[in-house]
């Protein structure tokens, strides 16, 4: 593993796929113009909307998606995370699905989201995100890069379980992806504690693109996509407008961290 810059895309993702996409395209350049090897884009990227619309576009979302992450990844020359699109499975729902994309355009790795966001918030929100999307029945792998090193992949609600994330650092995790549109109800309290803690307890970066602002009806989301080292020290933080926060991924700085705090190796309940 090397040292290189990492990007965690933040955009506000509207019922428009074609704008979400360049949107998205524009990000993505501008984090390689300032550097970065390795992209990743939030949950929900090529679509927020309504979820009857969303299944009933989820075959074309999917598509259109999977060929821009290629493109993109070969165009650029950086691998790069879509971060949850919809991948339909029967008539009526679809897999939240993440996809790691190399720069050649071949997919490294592909995870459904397990964990689904059913909640009645108090700001008077209600989510009910399985009754849409499937929920994936396999933990996520990890996919090991010489270079960019080994790379766990969440989306979003994940955040909350901190046994997956202790699943991606017993399979040698050094980078877990947290793509998210996280509410903006619970994302002022919760969104950044909740990121220090896995790369904390996990000594991993962790890399969280996001969502923000407004995108359609009354749903809005935090923002704040981040970059963390293992110490669970911020390195980057986009704030609430669409943009980029870059950082550098430092396997010196990993390999300090889990000298210095060997908590991993001193688990007893395993």
């Amino acid at each position: 593993m090397k040292s290189y810059l990492a990007a965690a895309v933040q955009m506000t993702s509207l019922p428009d796929l074609e704008k979400n996409l360049m949107q998205a395209e524009e990000l993505i350049e501008l984090a390689v113009r300032r550097g970065a090897e390795l992209v990743g884009l939030p949950e929900n990227f090529p679509f927020m909307g309504a979820e009857s619309e969303k299944v009933a576009r989820a075959e074309a979302i999917a598509h259109q998606s999977e060929k821009f992450l290629k493109t993109m990844a070969q165009r650029f020359q950086v691998t790069i995370l879509g971060g949850g699109f919809p991948v339909p499975v029967g008539p009526d729902k679809f897999y939240n699905t993440a996809s790691l994309v190399d720069p050649s355009g071949s997919e490294l790795a592909r995870y459904q989201k397990v964990h689904l966001f059913d909640v009645n918030l108090p700001d008077g929100n209600t989510y009910q995100e399985s009754s849409t999307v499937m929920a994936g029945i396999r933990l996520p792998e990890v996919y090991t890069s010489k270079e960019l090193g080994a790379i766990g992949i969440s989306v979003c609600y994940d955040v909350r379980f901190p046994e997956l994330y202790r699943h991606l650092a017993q399979q040698g995790a050094d980078i877990l992806f947290v793509p998210a549109a996280f509410t903006a109800y619970t994302g002022k309290d919760h969104w950044q504690v909740l990121l220090q803690a896995r790369a904390i307890e996990n000594t991993c970066y962790v890399i969280a693109p996001a969502q923000t602002g407004q995108h359609y009806d009354f749903r809005y989301t935090h923002g704040h996509a981040m970059i963390i080292d293992p110490w669970g020290v911020i390195l980057a933080d986009a704030g609430d407008r669409p943009g980029v926060a870059v950082a550098e991924i430092n396997p010196v700085r990993l390999e300090q961290v889990r000298r210095q705090m060997p908590s991993l190796q001193h688990r007893v309940f395993k």
